[in-house]
């Protein structure tokens, strides 16, 4: 039983302001495994306050003392790195192999990308007589997911550590117990008391609190376009910038060239990786029409080799987050069943043998078209929607037929697939299931967000252009 019941506000574990309390669920178990306080306006307040003490300082710090640093809190992460694994298979239901070989290395992936952007990153450049400046823009309020908890985290404050900026997250309260390990990593990597700053709670309360707070010069949201709008909303009194890493349904066309059984079946697995949830999950698979026969064949066999369990085996997938999660993804698989799409696997209920625990079946839809409901939500779970196409161009305009543009996903033989995804509209293509790349800029068009996360790209978010004119005497620009 976890007690986190303490915030970390300015290089300290304090009590919160009022005292409230949330249970955690294990959501394999349903089984409460720890407690945290809930946050007040008043604490997030006191968090922002010690950002902006900390602030003057640490931003005139050198490169070299922040790379330093940043080495500091990637050694600390790494003696923690199994403790945090076994945070998240436990807030989360995150796999126990998915916890170690990709939720927590994630964190690893963005220090260690972040350290090395750091060391050749122009910040300054002369123009003439004229100095082009880049500076921290001041203190960052980060509010993060449960879905991929650690990433989200280091994506975020990673290059705004590496920028000069100082910190107050907000991580969300039903995933908090790798936050809180992460909190005890930087306070043992020596960060400055106020750079980082933590603050458990809800949305609602030092969600917005956070948001809307004069002192808080940028807020970084990751989450549903929903909360995403009510940030922005709640931003924009103190016009402070806002970056957004939203919701997604993105579409995966394979092409007629492509290989069937590798891109049918790999869609199929790159869906069904977290349960589902994941915002560039490729949950829109067109198939050309004369193909689809065989399609729903081959996805079909690998949504039913897809194995549903307790996180701590070796499972394939484990359950989703919470129980209204899961009520939520019930609902829209029989709205799939309502609206009329052929049921290829899965469907509503618990896999069998799984009746404690949120699990959900591995569900594929085929002959979908893209006015159903389940082609135009985001279902966050693990659910495909298979849609056909008669030409290339259909294919395109129904990939790019969505408020969403997050990723899109193309399979077939190179130069074809490299023409295509010029035409989608999404902040990242992949082709041909290509690994992820950490200096690669992450993020959305349309309703999916604004700003870019992961690499150097990382690093404007973070940074206010300042130009000092006159800087160099005239003679020696000529």
């Amino acid at each position: 039983m976890r007690d986190y019941r303490k915030f970390y506000i300015d290089g300290a574990w304090v009590d919160p302001a009022l005292p409230k309390t949330l249970d955690v669920i294990n959501p394999a178990t349903e089984a409460v495994v720890g407690v945290i306080s809930m946050g007040s306006a008043g604490d997030a307040d006191r968090a922002v306050m010690a950002a902006r003490r900390a602030f003057p300082s640490f931003s005139q710090t050198s490169r070299a003392d922040r790379i330093e640093l940043m080495q500091n809190v990637l050694a600390e992460y790494q003696k923690r790195y199994a403790d945090i694994a076994a945070a998240i298979t436990e807030e989360m239901g995150a796999p126990g192999w998915l916890a170690m070989q990709a939720q927590a290395a994630l964190g690893v992936a963005h220090l260690s990308t972040a350290i090395e952007v750091l060391k050749t990153y122009s910040f300054e450049e002369l123009r003439g007589t004229t100095l082009i400046a880049k500076e921290p823009i001041g203190v960052c309020a980060f509010i993060t997911p449960w879905n991929w908890p650690i990433n989200q985290i280091a994506c975020k404050v990673a290059p705004a550590l590496a920028t000069g900026c100082t910190i107050v997250l907000k991580p969300s309260e039903i995933a908090p117990f790798s936050a809180v390990l992460w909190a005890e990593v930087m306070h043992a990597a020596g960060v400055p008391a106020g750079v980082f700053n933590l603050v458990n709670g809800d949305g609602p309360t030092v969600g917005v609190a956070l948001s809307s707070h004069p002192e808080v010069d940028m807020v970084s949201f990751t989450g549903s376009t929903r909360a995403g709008i009510e940030v922005a909303r709640n931003a924009a009194p103190t016009v402070k910038r806002v970056h957004q890493e939203l919701g997604g349904k993105s579409p995966n066309i394979v092409l007629d060239d492509a290989d069937l059984e590798a891109a049918v079946s790999g869609g199929v697995k790159t869906v069904m990786v977290n349960s589902g949830q994941s915002c560039n999950a490729p949950t829109r698979m067109l198939v050309p029409a004369g193909k689809m026969a065989q399609a729903k064949a081959i996805a079909k066999a690998a949504a039913e080799a897809t194995t549903v369990g307790s996180p701590d085996g070796n499972a394939a997938m484990g359950p989703v987050v919470s129980e209204a999660q899961w009520n939520k993804i019930q609902g829209l698989i029989q709205k799939g069943i309502d609206e009329g799409a052929t049921l290829v696997s899965g469907g509503t209920g618990r896999p069998e043998g799984l009746e404690t625990g949120y699990y959900v079946k591995p569900t594929v839809f085929a002959d979908v078209t893209n006015d159903m409901t389940i082609a135009r939500e985001e279902i966050f779970g693990p659910v495909l929607a298979m849609l056909p196409y008669e030409t290339e161009e259909q294919a395109i305009a129904i990939g790019n037929d969505t408020v969403y543009g997050l990723a899109a996903y193309v399979q077939g033989e190179l130069e074809h697939a490299r023409a295509v995804a010029r035409q989608m509209r999404a902040g990242q293509v992949i082709l041909n299931g290509a690994a992820p790349d950490f200096m690669a800029p992450f993020g959305g068009y349309k309703q999916s967000g604004n700003g870019r996360e992961w690499g150097d790209h990382a690093f404007a978010d973070f940074l206010e252009t300042k130009a000092v004119l006159g800087w160099a005497p005239a003679a020696a620009a000529e």
